[in-house]
């Protein structure tokens, strides 16, 4: 008797038949690696959250510096009196605004509202040779003009070199009394030239045409 033949048998898994041996779930330490890896991945670049005040700092003071300067004297502002009468003149060309306005009356000089020297009584040999350089009355140089006058330079250096004017020098503004004796006037202006001021503009009240 012939046998029968045997059914072929495949050797192929079937396709329902699992590919593997099922996967272990991921423990919670792989997690949470996985989930800093993602997070750092698409972490967006973090904007800046605080105001950088160098630059405006830079700003305001360059504006400090112009609205100090710009606050000069005029004749309409200068209170006049018995210590302080401005000459008179018949010129009728506009009058400088800009520099270092420095007030020289019978008694004080002024500068930026700050009298820093004393003017004494009789005036034709000048200020007191305790306040010259040398300490001699024929000394020309005024020490406590020269330092307020050079403090101010400075601030008109800065401004003028942000707004980019030639630094070489500055204006000073002379507001002094009609009877002032020419020594004393010698020496503002002897004492202005050695701290950088060139120009110099001397403030009158203009009076009636001839």
């Amino acid at each position: 008797m012939a046998d029968k033949p045997s059914s072929p048998q495949s050797s192929a898994a079937s396709p329902s038949s699992p590919a593997g041996p099922p996967q272990k779930p991921a423990s919670m330490a792989t997690y949470k690696r996985m989930l800093r890896k993602e997070i750092r991945r698409n972490a967006v670049e973090h904007e800046v959250n605080f105001l950088n005040i160098t630059a405006m700092m830079d700003m305001m003071t360059i504006i400090l510096v112009f609205l100090l300067k710009s606050m000069s004297a005029s004749s309409a502002t200068i209170p006049q009196s018995d210590d302080l009468k401005i000459p008179k003149s018949v010129l009728t060309t506009e009058a400088s605004q800009e520099g270092l306005a420095i007030v020289v009356s019978k008694t004080h000089i002024v500068v930026d509202d700050n009298a820093v020297c004393p003017v004494p009584p009789d005036a034709t040999h000048g200020v007191e040779g305790k306040y010259k350089r040398s300490g001699g009355t024929n000394d020309l140089y005024i020490v406590p003009l020269a330092n307020a006058a050079q403090s101010w330079r400075d601030r008109d250096v800065i401004l003028k070199g942000a707004m980019g004017k030639d630094t070489a020098s500055s204006e000073a503004i002379i507001i002094a009394d009609s009877n002032m004796p020419f020594r004393l006037l010698t020496e503002v202006v002897f004492t202005l030239g050695q701290t950088s001021f060139a120009k110099f503009h001397l403030m009158v009240m203009q009076g009636a045409k001839k």
